[in-house]
């Protein structure tokens, strides 16, 4: 007979029911700092686990200069007299898996024009996540809207999708989703709430370039998906962004909205501009870094799963360290940020900020993520303003800030520590660095109380 093999998590839940009993005999899984390393806390003057660099990030590829150097050279600077946006909408419609692209000069210009072509108009209500960048909101607040806070799920750092419908009301026109850190939403519950009450759904995919879900992409999920090219991220141009969708008329829409409002497809009249619009147009010399930096793509995105997968099995040993819980049907993460929760309870309730500094001594870059978004000061200064006044009145936003109480994000806010993805593009050794760290913390809690 085979033994069953249980984590310590296991065993600690176990025990707490009263049923250590049932698994006394059997093998359990464990963790313990490996050899070799000092067992003092560096920020007590102990040697660190890691002194050595992590990777950098981006990587800038010199093939790249050539072609660069004779885009430049040729004086076709301006996307509409050349052909390398167009090329690279090509091969990230590929990527992705989707029928039409449109390059954008940013992540944040992307959310903004998929939202207008999708009716969001001044005085409409947009669902969305709290946990996540300002541009996703900072996009809704650009059209004159309303973003209406749907609480998180701690568990998997997500929308909870149980909280949806009760924050719709009869100015809603749209739910934006956030697959943050590239970790899938719970898309299948998000679209059916959204059939239901006849709203669009566009994806903030701006972290999510490789994550999939039912074995399609993120960001191909709703009626528009947004991604971002912003240098920290895994497909980096400095700026740059991407709207997809499968609707022809929609995004000749985005594409004439995006280039000041000009002819385009569909988009036809007798004037030359049958539309408003703005300039949210991608550069020549970003679509030429982005087509390069694709070439990378996929191994860097294969290595991050690997690595993130690696942590997840070590890391749940470590009684107060819970990895992120993937939604039904997410299939691969992205891991923009590879995020856990920090129980402080099973450190001898130290602070977070307390166990993120003693990691940093031992050489790890860990951060707290993002916070309470629905507190931020841009919000007050947009309900304040004599538009958000003529628009929803003293009595809707008195209400807003009412029902803008969200528990779920405030504990995920208090709870998560996140490690940068350039990270992720270690090998084992570096992986285990950050368990060994983790875990000499752990060993140590009581000194740092």
């Amino acid at each position: 007979m085979t033994a069953t093999r249980f984590t310590r998590r296991q065993v600690l839940t176990a025990t707490t029911a009263g049923t250590i009993a049932t698994i006394t005999g059997w093998p359990l899984t464990s963790f313990s700092l490996a050899t070799g390393i000092d067992k003092n806390l560096a920020i007590k003057g102990g040697s660190p686990v890691r002194s050595a660099p992590w990777p950098t990030w981006p990587v800038w590829d010199t093939q790249a200069e050539k072609g660069i150097a004779e885009m430049y050279q040729s004086g076709k600077w301006y996307r509409n007299t050349g052909k390398f946006c167009e090329e690279f909408e090509a091969m990230y419609a590929e990527l992705v898996g989707s029928k039409y692209c449109l390059a954008t000069a940013s992540g944040t210009t992307a959310l903004i024009v998929a939202l207008h072509a999708s009716g969001v108009d001044a005085g409409d209500e947009v669902l969305v996540s709290p946990y996540t960048f300002i541009a996703t909101y900072n996009s809704i607040f650009n059209l004159k809207a309303l973003p209406v806070f749907v609480d998180t799920d701690p568990e998997t750092f997500l929308m909870d999708p149980s909280k949806i419908e009760a924050c719709i009301t009869e100015r809603t026109t749209a739910i934006l989703p956030v697959h943050i850190y590239g970790l899938p939403c719970d898309m299948d519950a998000i679209n059916a709430i959204a059939k239901k009450h006849n709203l669009k759904v566009i994806e903030d995919a701006c972290q999510a370039w490789s994550a999939t879900y039912r074995g399609k992409n993120a960001g191909t999920l709703g009626d528009l998906g947004c991604f971002s090219f912003q240098n920290s991220k895994h497909l980096p141009a400095g700026e740059g962004g991407a709207i997809v969708g499968e609707n022809e008329q929609t995004m000749d829409f985005c594409r004439s909205y995006h280039d000041c409002g000009r002819q385009y497809g569909s988009i036809k009249s007798d004037s030359r501009y049958p539309i408003r619009g703005g300039n949210y147009r991608m550069q020549q010399v970003q679509a030429l870094v982005l087509m390069s930096q694709m070439k990378r793509f996929a191994d860097d995105a294969k290595l991050r799963e690997e690595n993130a997968a690696y942590l997840d099995v070590k890391l749940d040993e470590i009684p107060g360290v819970i990895p992120h819980k993937p939604v039904n049907g997410a299939e691969k993460g992205a891991f923009h940020m590879y995020p856990f929760r920090f129980i402080k309870k099973d450190f001898n309730n130290i602070s977070r900020d307390t166990f993120i500094k003693a990691l940093r001594a031992e050489g790890i870059p860990a951060n707290n993520g993002y916070g309470q978004q629905n507190k931020d000061g841009l919000i007050e200064e947009a309900l304040g303003s004599r538009g958000y006044q003529r628009l929803f009145g003293a009595e809707r936003l008195d209400k807003w800030r009412e029902e803008n109480v969200l528990p779920g994000n405030d504990l995920l806010s208090k709870e998560a520590v996140t490690i940068y993805q350039n990270v992720l593009l270690g090998n084992k050794e570096d992986m285990d660095d950050i368990v060994n760290a983790i875990t000499k913390v752990y060993e140590n809690r009581k000194l740092l109380g």
